[in-house]
């Protein structure tokens, strides 16, 4: 299978490393693909009576610093891995599967590469995976890369 456009998803912490090899090697493997890195940052929810609305709906700058932070982070992550994309961007959005969701349909992704913390137990049942959410959603083939147990940043 011939790829075109490779998204490798990443949270940065230090076991992303190994789901950037992976993505590499992949990349490595493909004939004028196109290697994108995608970082999430959680949006901040503003609560108003039963309505929770984004903050940067309200203020655009609410969440500048930690983005800039998450650049800063990426930029290095990149470095480290020796990775080369053509494009790399930290967003924010309300969950990490709706802002990978959305950058697969707006930039015509046909194969995102994504790690996979092992979770059991109330932890599994109160956060989920953020690719079992994403899976049944995107219109593309999907690497999922086991992980152990999460680690810290």
């Amino acid at each position: 299978m011939s790829y075109k456009h490779i998204l490798l998803v990443t949270d940065l912490r230090s076991d992303a490393d190994v789901v950037a090899q992976k993505a590499k090697y992949i990349h490595s493997r493909q004939v004028n693909a196109q290697l994108s890195v995608l970082h999430i940052v959680k949006d901040t929810v503003v609560g108003f009576g039963y309505e929770m609305v984004p903050a940067a709906t309200l203020y655009e700058e609410i969440d500048d610093e930690r983005c800039q932070t998450a650049k800063k982070d990426l930029a290095e992550f990149l470095a480290r891995n020796q990775l080369e994309s053509t494009q790399q961007e930290v967003t924010t959005a309300i969950s990490s599967s709706e802002g990978i969701i959305n950058y697969c349909d707006r930039n015509n992704v046909d194969l995102v590469i994504i790690g996979r913390h092992e979770r059991h137990g109330l932890s599994a049942w109160i956060n989920g995976a953020t690719v079992d959410a994403i899976l049944p959603n995107v219109s593309c083939d999907v690497l999922v890369v086991r992980l152990e147990k999460p680690v810290k940043k």
